[in-house]
């Protein structure tokens, strides 16, 4: 118990002094900020092996799509996901809820790399324009669009079905999809305890192609990415 408190203790603490020490890049080109989204995902990669012995293995790499455009569609367990992926791809352009921004300094940050909000369960001008953000965002840049397709952290025995936001992005960008499965809840679940002396596996799926139809993806992507988890397991 006392080795996870400081596990958590010196994570958030670390995390803290990374956004105070990129405060000057508010100020500055956007890639000094997300040079700072990187270390934090080192930071939590360090913590994890550091503090909890947990060892980070990445299946797949040669699955990575290059040289064009593409989402990411990630199963989502724990935070552990929204920090160390940033240090496989290229600075992800996160979708994230609109509270998020909010948070001081934290939210500033988010606001600085480039996330694009949604307000969940609401009928806005701002969620109205939601798709068209993100088809602007992703013409203007090589960054990834990453999406949590479950919508929110889940346990690891748990496999709700996909939300259809996903495939309605699939359906606006007509690029293709790098599916992820990743088995962090047993490590950092979203309640509970975190885990020492466990394992996370991130497994990096064959890519979707971008020329389906948007439910044919949809049950492709929630059928390999859970068929993964269960592997996993």
């Amino acid at each position: 118990m006392i080795k996870k408190s400081i596990f958590l203790i010196f994570f958030f603490t670390g995390i803290v002094v990374i956004s105070l020490l990129f405060i000057p890049s508010f100020f500055l080109p956007q890639k000094i900020a997300l040079y700072g989204g990187k270390l934090m995902g080192y930071w939590t990669g360090f913590c994890l092996n550091f503090f909890l012995s947990t060892k980070i293995t990445v299946k797949g790499k040669e699955n990575i799509i290059l040289n064009q455009k593409f989402f990411i569609a990630s199963s989502h367990q724990s935070m552990f996901e929204t920090f160390y992926l940033q240090t496989l791809f290229n600075s992800p352009i996160f979708i994230l809820k609109k509270e998020l921004l909010f948070v001081p300094l934290f939210g500033w940050y988010l606001k600085k790399i480039g996330s694009i909000s949604i307000k969940r369960n609401k009928i806005s001008k701002s969620n109205l324009d939601f798709y068209e953000n993100i088809s602007q965002a992703i013409s203007i840049t090589n960054r990834p669009i990453i999406i949590f397709p479950q919508g929110t952290r889940v346990l690891p025995h748990e496999r709700p079905p996909f939300k259809k936001g996903a495939s309605k992005i699939y359906e606006k960008l007509k690029i293709s999809c790098q599916p992820i499965a990743i088995n962090s809840g047993y490590v950092w679940p979203k309640t509970g305890i975190n885990q020492s002396h466990k394992s996370i596996t991130i497994s990096i799926l064959k890519p979707i192609s971008a020329d389906l139809s948007k439910d044919e993806f949809l049950k492709i992507l929630e059928n390999n990415i859970y068929s993964e988890l269960d592997l996993l397991n």
